[in-house]
């Protein structure tokens, strides 16, 4: 990859959002659902629609439940099945992590996802900014076989975790590609990118929308946000393309 190019992923939970990602000039989307509890799998019927309308890059979320990144023998058994499921609807990568009780990188699940997943791309998620020792999870990722780590270096954010990022990014070496997320946005990106060294970002670029419903019942809730049903978020093209001429100027 050259030293220039700039590759964005955006995260979109529907084919609308993934469709408005790759029209915007993204090079891959990473599809999840539940985004308000960081995303988790989506479904086989999300997975085969979005592949079906888009041509770019296309990573799935593995992750059978929100909380912590310690998984029962049964969810594990639920993540390898959904990495199968993922590899038959045609997906180019998944997107994983796990530890263990101490806030390790589990090498051993880890490398055996990866090797289930191959030939498809395995990328370790956020997981890693929830382990216990940031430096010593880089090498148990690297020893796992994975080709990607998705991080804002430990921190809220990729500015606040740049310290960290661009030691990474540096440590690396081109073992791994260390991917940096974290409020990144068209006005802080080249920050980023400078402060960083890294030349693949992970945004989620979110525009709020109203439900176009006109009978509403304010009364009830079906989730635990009060009046969550009228509205939600998504991917707009003009977003996507203003991030990326922002990371690419000169």
């Amino acid at each position: 990859m050259p030293t220039s190019e700039l590759i964005v992923e955006i995260c979109v939970d529907s084919p609308e959002s993934a469709i408005a990602a790759e029209r915007g000039g993204a090079r891959r989307v990473e599809l999840c659902s539940g985004l308000t509890e960081g995303g988790v799998t989506a479904s086989a019927g999300l997975i085969a629609t979005v592949r079906h309308n888009i041509t770019i890059g296309l990573h799935v979320m593995i992750r059978p439940r929100g909380g912590d990144f310690c998984y029962s023998a049964a969810e594990f058994s639920v993540m390898q099945r959904d990495v199968l499921m993922a590899k038959q609807l045609g997906a180019d990568g998944v997107v994983f992590g796990i530890l263990d009780l101490d806030g390790q990188v589990d090498i051993q699940r880890t490398r055996q996802l990866v090797e289930l997943a191959r030939p498809l791309n395995s990328t370790f998620h956020r997981a890693f900014d929830m382990s216990a020792d940031i430096p010593r999870s880089l090498e148990a990722v690297i020893e796992a076989g994975a080709d990607r780590i998705l991080t804002s270096g430990g921190s809220s954010t990729a500015l606040d975790g740049a310290p960290i990022l661009r030691q990474l990014v540096e440590t690396a070496a081109g073992r791994i590609i260390v991917m940096v997320c974290g409020g990144i946005d068209a006005q802080n990106v080249r920050t980023v990118l400078e402060k960083t060294g890294a030349r693949e970002i992970h945004v989620g670029l979110r525009t709020l929308v109203e439900s176009p419903m006109r009978y509403r019942n304010q009364g009830i809730s079906m989730g635990t946000v009060q009046g969550n049903e009228y509205q939600r978020f998504v991917v707009l093209k003009d977003s996507v393309a203003g991030l990326l001429h922002a990371g690419s100027a000169k």
